[in-house]
């Protein structure tokens, strides 16, 4: 058992994870800093220093805090448009900017695959034996065939 540990632990895979984990911690500090430090008071500047977590909906005895949801959403958006350009600068300072492309397919496309798969599956023939077979499908399942045709 300890001989697996150590092969375990001594995977590459490990320490590029437990890297990744360190890195990307000390990374989520610093998105927390710039969020809080420096884009929520601009936000308040524009605004006028609004801030939403006191808005309350009292619904009889019930509190609904309104605003620390609204907050909280504003802060997620900070934070996603914070990565997104740091990102995006990092990526310029690396050399290259890529584009993000993503493939446009149509309906006719896919079906058009779709027909061609089916073309592939059909063509590969179908050997019956004797009165029955148990052949195996793609999926590793075995498919019990019968011949109508020899069985009286």
């Amino acid at each position: 058992m300890w001989r697996e540990f150590k092969q375990f632990i001594s995977r590459g895979n490990v320490f590029d994870l437990a890297i990744a984990v360190m890195i990307g911690a000390a990374f989520g500090k610093i998105v927390e800093s710039l969020v809080q430090d420096i884009m929520i008071p601009i936000v308040g500047i524009v605004f006028g220093g609004i801030n939403f977590e006191g808005l309350t909906l009292k619904v009889k005895a019930e509190v609904i805090e309104i605003g620390k949801f609204i907050q909280t959403t504003v802060d997620f958006l900070l934070v996603a448009a914070s990565i997104f350009f740091m990102i995006k600068l990092f990526n310029r300072l690396r050399g290259g900017e890529e584009q993000y492309k993503v493939k446009q397919t149509t309906n006719l496309e896919v079906l058009q695959e779709i027909r061609d798969l089916l073309k592939e599956e059909r063509s590969e023939p179908i050997q019956l034996n004797g009165p029955s077979q148990q052949s195996p499908s793609k999926s590793g399942l075995k498919i019990h065939i019968k011949n109508k045709r020899n069985v009286k």
